[in-house]
């Protein structure tokens, strides 16, 4: 507001001076109006949301990758599965000796004794009619298979959303506690010179004053502490999100009063559980076409001596086509115990999801109970923060007036800044604990 004040005093005061000064005085008033939005601009300063980081660690973390090549699996085990419906050709050949040969009691002219040498090629042309319903439960599997690979990466996925809250809620609250040791520092530095007044006043003795510079020693290593810590969360923070800007930026504090909590619960793991029962049902179908017929046409060609004429000892060609039926019943001995195991896997997913869900329950219902509980202790912070204020007010008065001696003041600075610092913690574990709860039903 008194940016704008200023800048439009000026701005009056420059329009009268060059009034009617043409170009000059034109140019004069468009930089006086541009100025305000380029400073407002520049002040507010940039910063990161977690939800973005946790979006940019979901979009860029190594696992995502697995996507694609699910989904390539997925379509090569589709297309091979669509070719069992083109045309099969064999070739198979054989050369034998049998000790024996068919032969007629009688000689007959023009038919000659059979070889015990017999040769053999032949070409075969298959073309699946019906098949049951085999390679259309191939395909179906392969795509339930596809999809809960899918939604196990998600679930994998999920969690790099609480290791970007740990790491992003971690720097907020260690920032928060260098601001409170820097507050410490400065009074400590105040007290300090206070101090030394009071040993030339002869109130205090000249070990208070290596005291002070002691708790102010202190201090300062738990700063550069801070600082180093904030440094190696900040770094982890940018390479799990991929976003370098994490190292310098400030980060966004969310708001308490604006966070909305559904109760809806939109995990991944529960379409991952859907999807396995899904993927269960569809190996059932498969188990049910291994044990149906197989109707295909064939076309056989041949060369070999004999051919079809088992009399003509020659070489010759032939051929042979009609429709096949097949029909494996040795698959009816394990349908029944292949389809009873599925139904048992069906069994324990449904288990798996709701021991799940109860343990989410019990997570979300201890979050919700720490949000009370700092809730309320917050309220009672501000409160405290005041009361140490007045007491290491008091302090600092009767230490001056010497009744007071230089380690109780000490001990009051301390308590302030442990009040403080109990704030600060309190405020970053609330906001922690309601990201905890959007984090177990992914609002």
């Amino acid at each position: 507001m008194r940016l704008t004040i200023k800048y439009l005093t000026l701005y009056l005061r420059g329009r009268s001076v060059l009034r009617g000064r043409g170009v000059l005085g034109k140019c004069f008033m468009l930089l006086m109006v541009m100025i305000p939005f380029a400073l407002a601009g520049q002040s507010q300063e940039a910063t990161l949301s977690v939800e973005l980081l946790q979006k940019r660690a979901e979009e860029n973390y190594p696992l995502v990758r697995q996507y694609g090549l699910i989904e390539l699996s997925r379509d090569y085990t589709l297309s091979n599965a669509s070719r069992g419906y083109l045309p099969q050709l064999g070739l198979s050949a054989r050369a034998t000796y049998q000790s024996d040969v068919t032969q007629i009691p009688a000689s007959m002219p023009g038919v000659t004794p059979m070889s015990k040498d017999q040769y053999q090629a032949v070409a075969e042309l298959n073309q699946t009619i019906w098949d049951g319903g085999a390679i259309e439960s191939q395909k179906k599997i392969a795509r339930a298979s596809s999809e809960a690979d899918m939604k196990k990466t998600a679930a994998d996925l999920y969690a790099v959303r609480e290791r970007v809250n740990q790491l992003f809620f971690g720097i907020l609250l260690m920032e928060e506690q260098l601001k409170q040791t820097g507050i410490l520092i400065e009074e400590l530095g105040t007290n300090h010179k206070k101090v030394k007044a009071f040993v030339e006043n002869g109130i205090a003795a000249a070990p208070d004053v290596d005291a002070v510079m002691v708790e102010i020693l202190k201090a300062n290593q738990r700063r550069e502490e801070l600082e180093m810590t904030i440094k190696t969360y900040r770094e982890m923070l940018a390479a799990i999100s991929s976003t370098p800007e994490a190292k310098r930026m400030g980060l966004e504090k969310p708001r308490a009063n604006e966070i909305t909590l559904s109760a809806e619960n939109r995990r991944p793991e529960l379409a991952l559980f859907d999807a396995q029962i899904n993927l269960i049902t569809s190996q059932e179908s498969g188990i049910k076409a291994s044990s149906m017929p197989r109707f295909n046409l064939f076309l056989q060609g041949g060369y070999g001596n004999p051919g079809l004429n088992m009399l003509k000892n020659e070489f010759s060609a032939y051929y042979v086509g009609g429709v096949r039926l097949a029909w494996n019943f040795g698959s009816f001995y394990t349908k029944g115990n292949s389809i009873k195991k599925l139904e048992s896997s069906r069994e324990s997913v449904k288990v798996q999801r709701e021991t799940f869900l109860f343990n989410n329950s019990l997570a979300e219902t201890q979050q919700r109970n720490e949000v009370d509980k700092l809730a309320r202790q917050l309220s009672a912070d501000d409160e405290i923060i005041t009361l140490r204020v007045n007491i290491k007010n008091a302090a600092e008065t009767k230490a001056e007036n010497g009744t007071l001696s230089v380690s109780d003041l000490l001990r009051e600075i301390n308590a302030l800044n442990m009040a403080r610092q109990e704030k600060a913690t309190h405020e970053i574990m609330h906001l922690m604990a309601i990201y905890s709860i959007k984090y177990l039903k992914n609002n």
